[in-house]
């Protein structure tokens, strides 16, 4: 089983598999993302793909913040309905 990843001062930065981890997705999943230019930001040190912990945490508030079902004011059900308008002949 994985081990638990925890915000300490021993880990600030985390490779593809333990970022996955720490995401709860797959590392396949994260390698995708990663090469579409999609997903959390990352950066190579000593040639390995490494993940910012912080980087990781904001990158999933943004994504809560930009989905309609976590933020009440994407929500189109919170929105007044809009006016029809009127065809003229």
């Amino acid at each position: 089983m994985y081990e638990e990843i925890t915000h300490t001062h021993e880990a600030a930065f985390l490779n593809l598999t333990k970022a996955a981890q720490y995401l709860g997705i797959s590392p396949n999943t994260l390698y995708v993302w990663r090469h579409r230019r999609q997903g959390p930001p990352s950066f190579r040190m000593g040639g390995r793909v490494m993940y910012r912990i912080s980087a990781l945490d904001e990158w999933v508030m943004a994504q809560e913040q930009a989905d309609s079902r976590s933020n009440a004011a994407l929500n189109p059900l919170s929105q007044k309905p809009m006016k029809r308008a009127v065809r003229t002949p």
